[in-house]
């Protein structure tokens, strides 16, 4: 009985005694703790290979997309190896990229491969573990210019470590995606009509020295009933007609120089005094617009609204959006340049002319206007009719003129050449 009881006692302390329970448990936590801490390094190592991934993969778009528009324009397929060459180059010096594990020994791409599910070969390079789908896509830019669009997907492979592994998953696929757009030189196209007054004070001399001429007759307001008897005397000053036709020269030369083969831009100009002048047509470049203004006399009184109506209905026919059509495929952005010196002789002039301003500027016609050291109902006449404040231009010399068209030239200029890249 005694032998018994000893028995069952022992039993029981050894029941109760829990001294072996920490080990049990630390060879079942174990693989679970070493597995989380390679998770914890995998993580780290997969964020910062996302991060060069997406880095690599917008930079090696923009190539792309730089190398389809640079002087050397590559074909499309020629756009893609760039692309790819790009991304090896990139991805090839990173040392984040499958960084090893703590305490594990650095994994070549070789020994990579020996543990990937499908080894490519002996001695894989970056492209082993990773793949890129390059798209390209080539649209037309207007008559002559090209669109690109440059989309990649870039997958990339990463192996876990050990530590991870005991989880049972060896590796993932991280993917970046990247678009980049380009277009060699776009042209927008125009069409333009200068609406000019030559009344007979616009013979009258401007304070700029002509230094073509020696002597000639500068006829002022004072002495304008002696035209055209005055006689000459020096110096010389350049007349009023002659500064608008060198500021109009100049407006046509920032055209011409936007659109050299007359593909974009369409001019005419149409001149008034007391009555309309015969209206010239609007036609390619700026040739025959440039005639007209060259060919302009001043004489007679003024009176725009009838020259003004004319102007807009050129522009806004229906015949100049189909010759845009046919030519560069566009619709094309309308302009009235609107320049007098003086004001109409009759208040009803004015009349007419604000009410085809108003229905040119709610048909989208931009209007620049330009007093020409003109007086203040001339000038109030021409602020009412600009498009805006910043289409307004005062001129009270010959410079200031050349100055106005210059600018009116540059603005429609840049409209008509536009570089994306």
């Amino acid at each position: 009985m005694v032998r018994r009881s000893m028995v069952s006692r022992s039993f029981g302390m050894m029941l109760k005694d829990r001294g072996g329970n920490f080990g049990m448990m630390t060879a079942l936590v174990a693989p679970l703790l070493l597995a989380a801490g390679g998770v914890s390094i995998d993580m780290a190592n997969m964020l910062m290979t996302k991060n060069q991934l997406q880095d690599a993969t917008d930079a090696a778009a923009l190539a792309a997309a730089s190398a389809l528009v640079s002087n050397e324009q590559p074909n499309i397929e020629a756009a893609k190896l760039i692309a790819r060459k790009f991304l090896k180059a990139q991805m090839a010096g990173s040392s984040a990229t499958d960084s090893p594990a703590a305490g594990e020994p650095e994994r070549t791409p070789a020994t990579r491969a020996a543990d990937s599910p499908t080894p490519t070969s002996e001695t894989p390079d970056w492209d082993d573990i990773n793949v890129s789908e390059v798209n390209i896509i080539e649209t037309p830019n207007g008559t002559k210019g090209k669109s690109f669009k440059v989309s990649i997907v870039n997958k990339h492979l990463i192996q876990f470590n050990a530590m991870t592994r005991l989880l049972g998953t060896d590796s993932i696929e991280l993917e970046t995606r990247a678009t980049a757009e380009s277009a060699t030189e776009s042209k927008n196209a125009l069409s333009m009509y200068l609406v000019l007054d030559r009344s007979g004070s616009m013979a009258w001399k401007t304070n700029t020295v002509d230094t073509t001429k020696s002597k000639c007759p500068n006829y002022t307001e004072a002495n304008w009933g002696r035209y055209p008897n005055l006689s000459a005397t020096s110096p010389c000053y350049v007349t009023k007609i002659n500064a608008l036709k060198t500021a109009a020269g100049d407006l046509f030369a920032q055209l011409l120089l936007a659109d050299p083969e007359s593909i974009y831009v369409r001019t005419g100009a149409v001149s008034y005094n007391a009555s309309q002048d015969p209206a010239g047509s609007l036609a390619w470049g700026t040739t025959g617009a440039a005639a007209y203004v060259n060919a302009l006399v001043a004489t007679g009184g003024t009176a725009s609204g009838n020259a003004f109506k004319t102007a807009y209905q050129k522009v806004i026919a229906s015949t100049e959006d189909t010759a845009h059509n046919g030519k560069n495929g566009q619709i094309p952005t309308k302009y009235i340049v609107f320049m007098t010196d003086g004001e109409n002789n009759y208040a009803n002039d004015d009349t007419v002319t604000k009410y085809w301003c108003d229905i040119a500027k709610a048909n989208k016609v931009q209007i620049y206007s330009v007093a020409f050291m003109a007086p203040d109902r001339g000038q109030a006449l021409l602020k009412y009719c600009a498009s805006s404040i910043s289409h307004y231009f005062e001129a009270e010399e010959a410079a200031d003129l050349v100055a106005a068209f210059k600018a009116i030239g540059e603005r429609a200029s840049a409209m008509v050449s536009r570089l994306t890249e």
